[in-house]
């Protein structure tokens, strides 16, 4: 099994994407490194070992490739949390800002029952707009949030500081504190 570290290494860096002065991270060179996912995917649940949830939540698009394996490993719901116009049916929405704009994720209404604890599941967190967005979808669907995981954290940006002051806690495997 690849440790942290040497998942870390599979993750390259893509200056000036998607705006310039913005240093994308992608994981596409980690999945495409044999066993890497699988990994990852353990790494994942073993450091989410102290949320108690009952449902994962994956944010589009790459948190769809971890939280859908976690969730099927698991035998557990998965709720889509998605960008606009994608889901059919009743949906609820939520904007929010990120590192180079704003963007909006919807996820469908009543997707499970109140109460249900769900663990947020994405790649990355940079601003944690997109996070706090599927936070607040959530909650407004009378469901609890457990806490959150993350591939990778750029925290240079604060996005894990503001699940923190909002009562989320997180974990990440790869902390990236500077660009």
């Amino acid at each position: 099994m690849l440790t942290i570290e040497e998942l870390g290494d599979h993750i390259r860096d893509i200056p000036d994407f998607p705006i310039e002065g913005v240093v994308f991270k992608d994981i596409t060179t980690l999945l495409t490194h044999p066993g890497a996912l699988n990994d990852t995917v353990k790494h994942l649940e073993k450091a989410s070992e102290g949320f108690e949830y009952d449902a994962i939540a994956a944010i589009e698009s790459r948190g769809f490739i971890f939280g859908s394996v976690m969730a099927a490993k698991q035998d557990l719901p998965l709720v889509l949390i998605r960008k606009p116009g994608k889901l059919p049916g009743e949906i609820v929405s939520e904007e929010y800002s990120l590192e180079y704009g704003t963007n909006t994720v919807e996820m469908h209404k009543s997707s499970l029952p109140a109460g249900t604890r769900v663990l947020i599941v994405d790649d990355l967190i940079a601003t944690g707009g997109s996070a706090m967005a599927a936070v607040s979808l959530l909650r407004r669907d009378a469901c609890t949030v457990a806490g959150a995981a993350f591939v990778v954290d750029l925290s240079f940006l604060g996005g894990g500081s503001k699940l923190k002051e909002n009562g989320i806690s997180y974990v990440k495997l790869i902390e990236v504190d500077s660009e």
